[in-house]
């Protein structure tokens, strides 16, 4: 089956436009300097339902005459199939694992759906989603005309920037990186397209390396709405024929990536949307100096999570420090070296003893510091400090 051609695309484009936001696509300073290339972002993170999956729904259901539609979802393409259902008087069923995030659950009620939690994984909620009768089944990646709705960002992107050097977008099952990839490989051939994967779910990543479709079981990651067991096998038709290369990223990157989004751009930004820019920034040498954009796929985030997000990118950048000391247990001691701490300008935030580790001596105490530093040079300058004073100082957790 021959893949998407550009004027399919453009027609999808068109159908859809008037249920849709075209999102902006912004320049940005700050993540400039910090890569040292010309960064871009496309901020579907401000698309209607906060993320990109609306334009694949609506693609799909503007496509089909059934009055009802079932899906599975993580949650965004729940809410983007729950959201376009409503607009075009149609009723939805959506299934969600048990362990999707409530605040995605509720949103999906939200925008009128029937929601039914089947299973701990997105796959097993997309078996209990097939096995639905008299509804017609929306893929959440792996159909052609979800593919084209989500390929009207490459659409917009080429349209809004000329000479790309790289597109950098996130990928579970692959149907966002299929349509931009599509798009942006007929409107601008030079453009590299890179994929982006949380190392906690890697199954498109292994699939385009090894050009089959290969299966993984997800490990838990704060990039939720790409933990995908297995990329889909049109997608991967997209992924062979139109990616250039898939890169991977930790959760210490993805934490730090979200903490830059909120600090720098003032942007709430999910896991997943965060992924690309996670990327940029492991690899900045390979796009020094060029022109990159980065698809920001959605703002969807766990609120319950932000403040272990934030916690996390806070002490991955190396803007708080931990680290333990063992004192003599006496009047005194915590004050002289909380003075210390001070005396390098350093913020203590959080204080903890313990006195009954089999391994601190009696009459000692093992005290570990929590603080705000202005970056890991300055957090290593005061460890020497106090080592240089005599305290026996180790790097907490």
């Amino acid at each position: 089956m021959p893949l998407l051609s550009l004027s399919h695309i453009r027609r999808t484009s068109e159908r859809i436009a008037g249920y849709l936001h075209a999102t902006p696509l912004i320049p940005s300073r700050s993540l400039s300097d910090l890569s040292g290339a010309q960064v871009f972002l496309k901020l579907e993170n401000l698309q209607k339902t906060g993320s990109f999956k609306v334009r694949g729904a609506f693609a799909k259901l503007t496509s089909i005459a059934s009055p009802r539609v079932a899906a599975a979802s993580m949650g965004n393409h729940g809410q983007a199939v729950a959201f376009a259902a409503r607009a075009l008087g149609k009723q939805a069923t959506v299934v969600m694992p048990e362990t999707a995030a409530i605040v995605k659950q509720e949103a999906t009620k939200g925008y009128g759906a029937e929601v039914v939690l089947a299973g701990g994984s997105f796959d097993e909620a997309l078996v209990h989603a097939l096995s639905l009768k008299d509804a017609a089944f929306i893929h959440p990646f792996d159909d052609d005309e979800v593919i084209a709705g989500q390929a009207s960002i490459g659409i917009e992107v080429c349209s809004d920037l000329k000479d790309i050097d790289a597109v950098l977008v996130p990928v579970g099952g692959g149907g966002l990186i299929a349509g931009v990839a599509a798009a942006v490989k007929a409107l601008s051939p030079t453009t590299t397209v890179i994929g982006v994967q949380s190392s906690s779910a890697t199954s498109a990543c292994r699939s385009f390396r090894e050009k089959q479709v290969c299966s993984q079981t997800p490990a838990h990651t704060i990039a939720d709405g790409i933990a995908v067991g297995q990329v889909g096998t049109r997608t991967l038709e997209y992924l062979r024929a139109y990616v250039d290369d898939m890169l991977t990223v930790d959760e210490d990157a993805i934490a730090r990536a979200i903490l830059l989004f909120l600090e720098r751009k003032k942007l709430v930004v999910e896991g997943a949307g965060a992924v690309p820019l996670a990327a940029l920034l492991e690899h900045a040498e390979r796009f020094r100096g060029k022109r990159v954009a980065l698809i920001v796929s959605g703002g969807n985030i766990d609120f319950t999570l932000v403040d272990r997000i934030i916690l996390k990118g806070l002490i991955t950048s190396g803007r708080i420090g931990v680290l333990q000391v063992v004192l003599d247990d006496v009047a005194g001691s915590l004050h002289r070296i909380t003075g210390l701490i001070a005396s390098q300008q350093a913020n203590i935030l959080h204080v903890s003893h313990d006195r009954t580790a089999a391994d601190i001596p009696i009459a000692k105490a093992r005290v570990l510091f929590t603080m705000e530093v202005r970056g890991k040079e300055h957090f290593d300058e005061l460890i020497a400090f106090l080592r240089s004073g005599g305290y026996d100082v180790r790097l907490g957790s």
